[in-house]
């Protein structure tokens, strides 16, 4: 078991791609918005904000460069500190036909892109870190559909986002995807050390059990540094449990839209409570510098 973390930083994620805007109405939709909710949590302590975007007319997640440029550029402009985290995980939706008849997909609901559009936006933005999905799975969160992410697809990326100068934050769904998370800092894809998203309680990849979840830090490449989240009503027994491990924390409204039974949050309220608990518990919680400083970052614009 890793030693108990002294200080740990609060990665925010801000919206995610579910369909999660017909429940709340606090989750940020329009450039605007999402970039006014990220800064609100940096303010409230996050360190890290892990962004997606949206359609402005559907609500849906989307993958448009133009809509990443606007929610970074009202960050970078905005004169606060924080690191800033692009998703890179759209564009590996596959959504089969019905079960006599799976072949061809559902064309409606699949959206599958070359390693090249699913990078575009971060090879034009260049933030300090972006996701990296490290496997295929069953998801059931929000839909019925498949995951896709092929060990040559994780590997072309990985060397995309490499390439870039980017610190990958590899976004890890199961035990299986540590394999190959070790493999790929093997390889050199990765560097050391590595960053790593253990992303529990999700239907059907790992589930929130604290065995699970110390199988998984057990198996992680040597020296890395990873968060932990679980999600709904579990997210701030995780925002607890991650440091006890020796990782940091993620929150947000991507993974959990209630502050209480019924009260709906904002992610400022979210990153608050999470900073409250940390700090309750004696553990610092770190700076955007002290992350940058620690993780080897590098701040491109």
């Amino acid at each position: 078991m890793l030693p108990v973390r002294s200080s740990s930083f609060i990665t925010c994620a801000v919206t995610g791609s579910g369909d999660s805007t017909g429940i709340s109405d606090q989750v940020p939709v329009s450039p605007d918005e999402i970039a006014a909710s990220a800064l609100e949590a940096a303010a409230a302590g996050a360190a890290v904000v892990h962004i997606h975007v949206r359609n402005t007319e559907t609500g849906k997640g989307a993958r448009d460069p133009k809509l990443y440029a606007q929610v970074v550029e009202r960050i970078r402009e905005s004169g606060v500190d924080v690191v800033i985290n692009l998703t890179t995980g759209m564009g590996g939706d596959l959504v089969l036909g019905s079960p006599a008849s799976p072949l061809p997909p559902n064309a409606a609901g699949t959206d599958m892109a070359s390693v090249t559009d699913r990078l575009a936006h971060v090879a034009e933005l260049r933030p300090e870190i972006c996701s990296l999905d490290a496997g295929t799975m069953n998801f059931a969160a929000g839909g019925d559909y498949i995951m896709v992410n092929t060990p040559t697809m994780v590997r072309a990326m990985a060397q995309g986002i490499k390439d870039l100068g980017v610190k990958p934050e590899v976004e890890v769904f199961d035990t299986g995807d540590l394999v190959l998370l070790n493999e790929l800092v093997g390889e050199g894809l990765i560097d050391n050390p590595a960053l790593v998203q253990l992303c529990m309680g999700i239907p059907y990849g790992a589930p929130n059990d604290v065995l699970t979840l110390q199988a998984m830090v057990n198996n992680l490449p040597t020296g890395a540094t990873f968060s932990a989240f679980s999600i709904g009503r579990f997210q701030l027994p995780y925002a607890a449990l991650a440091p006890l491990m020796g990782g940091n924390v993620r929150v947000g409204l991507e993974d959990n839209l209630y502050l209480s039974r019924g009260q709906l949050a904002t992610n400022g309220q979210l990153v608050a409570r999470a900073k409250t608990l940390l700090e309750a518990m004696n553990v610092q919680v770190m700076t955007p510098a002290e992350v940058r400083d620690t993780l080897g970052l590098v701040k491109h614009a």
